[in-house]
């Protein structure tokens, strides 16, 4: 079975209601990069009516589990 790990992902939305863009930092659970950044797409597409080309992300680094939080 595959570890389940803690990713921090960085990015913002830029929308044209909004002004400037909407930055944001989530700290999502998953076993890979890719699932991360998937979730957030998900989320914040969800959330806020983003498109995926809307939503940029920065970084994506894992984060200690002790350090989650």
């Amino acid at each position: 079975m595959s570890e389940v790990k803690v990713f921090k992902v960085i990015g913002e939305i830029m929308k044209q209601k909004f002004f400037v863009p909407m930055s944001f930092s989530k700290e999502i659970r998953a076993v890979k990069k890719e699932h991360a950044v998937e979730r957030v797409y998900a989320e914040m597409g969800s959330r806020h009516r983003a498109k995926r080309n809307q939503i940029t992300i920065f970084s994506v680094e894992e984060v200690q589990p002790e350090k989650a939080g």
